[in-house]
């Protein structure tokens, strides 16, 4: 029954990560993300000239709102910078590039504005 539970769960987040409409490359890592209020948040990792391209989308409909995003690696920061929301569906997204070393990386993306804070975390290997 467990499996069966886990399965349903997968798939449903599988739908999810789907229903942002991101395009994904075979090997690509699309994850959807929280937020404590409206908006929604979407995490894509894929591999760019031997590193990693980390795309952090934020969509809440609404022109003109400055976020804060901040990019962990691993535990670390490593980026932060602020990006405001723009027209026409009142998104914002962060681009970051870098190494991908040996091993699993982990990475964490936040943004937070006034009221309203997303993340999304995911791990590309």
């Amino acid at each position: 029954m467990r499996k069966t539970i886990a399965s349903i769960a997968a798939t449903a987040m599988g739908a999810a990560v789907l229903a942002t409409g991101a395009a994904a490359k075979d090997g690509d890592v699309l994850v959807a993300g929280t937020c404590t209020g409206p908006s929604h948040a979407k995490l894509k990792l894929s591999e760019e000239d031997g590193g990693i391209e980390v795309e952090f989308e934020v969509d809440q409909n609404r022109n003109g709102v400055r976020w804060t995003v901040t990019l962990f690696r691993n535990g670390t920061q490593v980026a932060r910078r602020v990006r405001v929301t723009h027209g026409p569906s009142g998104s914002f997204e962060a681009r970051f590039v870098t190494a991908n070393r040996p091993g699993v990386d982990g990475f964490v993306a936040k943004a937070a504005r006034a009221g309203e804070r997303c993340s999304a975390r995911a791990s590309f290997a």
